[in-house]
């Protein structure tokens, strides 16, 4: 196939793209009970930086721009690239190029691990590659990419068709993110092995004690590793300490308890493992840039939630 041509194919799958998201975006959810976590957004405005809790999954943008923050580490990406968690993670993201003449056009999809290591079982050995490094990353996507997510998004209309094809379209979107420029972060999500694994369950056992005084020792130990190689994985994958990971963690969904009930701040603090108030919201300030009360009125004021 001439340059040319393949240049046409691509730009037609984008075009597609963006016109299935914004159709199927405008009934304001997908049908959750035959897309199993399938996401379509599209807003006219950009946002305000807000914090999520972001678990693997594959963001693809088909309209627009957005930035990403993980501690010190900034994702830009744009329409016809995509993002990819590897691990639950504690982000900031921001929508930075939107209007109502172009609305922001994403996708997302969650990753899954079990589909993920049945593809390297069939695929049989493939071109070893060095540990990834963080748990985010960013890409161009290719035509191959593009056109899977496209035949997936065109099925939603058609239940029958999706109930027999879409899991295909899934297993062949994971495929092309496992063998594209990123696939050593993706295919380690399969690997009970990898650092990714390590960190997966260092993140797991935090989450369950967030709000808990807790001992590094006594984390590695429960995921069979050392404090040190602990430490070393864990800030390589999410940019941040085991102990930073546990406060940003206890900061949002301070957040968002504090979006529904902005007036018991002590109490907020205390249910998210503070004892000292004056401590919640120094640490709450110093993440946010504002102290809570007037953070979560500001936060009441918004329009546009969705990350």
């Amino acid at each position: 196939m001439e340059l040319a041509a393949v240049f046409h194919a691509g730009m037609a799958s984008i075009d597609e793209l963006r016109i299935l998201i914004a159709r199927l975006a405008a009934r304001d959810s997908l049908p959750s009970s035959r897309t199993k976590g399938m996401t379509v957004f599209s807003t006219g405005q950009v946002t305000e930086p807000l914090g999520t809790m972001a678990e693997p999954a594959f963001a693809l943008v088909a309209q627009g721009a957005k930035r990403t923050v993980l501690g010190d580490r900034i994702y830009e990406y744009h329409a016809g690239q995509y993002l990819v968690t590897a691990v639950d993670l504690p982000l900031t993201a921001q929508i930075t190029a939107a209007s109502p003449a172009e609305p922001f056009l994403a996708f997302g999809l969650p990753l899954r691990p079990s589909v993920i290591a049945q593809l390297l079982l069939d695929a049989g050995p493939m071109a070893e590659q060095a540990d990834a490094g963080s748990g985010i990353v960013t890409s161009d996507a290719n035509d191959a990419l593009l056109d899977a997510v496209v035949r997936l998004l065109r099925l939603v209309d058609r239940p029958q068709d999706f109930a027999v094809l879409a899991q295909a379209h899934e297993r062949e979107i994971h495929w092309r993110l496992m063998t594209g420029p990123q696939g050593t972060a993706v295919r380690q999500l399969g690997l009970a092995d990898s650092r990714l694994s390590l960190v997966s369950h260092a993140i797991r056992w935090l989450q369950a004690r967030y709000d808990q005084v807790i001992r590094i020792d006594e984390l590695a130990h429960d995921i069979g590793t050392s404090v040190s190689s602990l430490n070393r994985h864990f800030r390589a994958v999410t940019a941040m300490s085991p102990l930073q990971y546990q406060k940003r963690i206890r900061l949002q969904k301070a957040r968002i308890q504090l979006i529904a009930n902005p007036t018991d701040i002590a109490a907020i603090g205390y249910n998210v493992g503070y004892d000292s108030p004056s401590q919640f919201s120094r640490e709450y300030r110093r993440m946010f840039g504002a102290p809570p009360v007037q953070d979560a009125a500001r936060l009441q004021t918004l329009t546009t939630y969705e990350i």
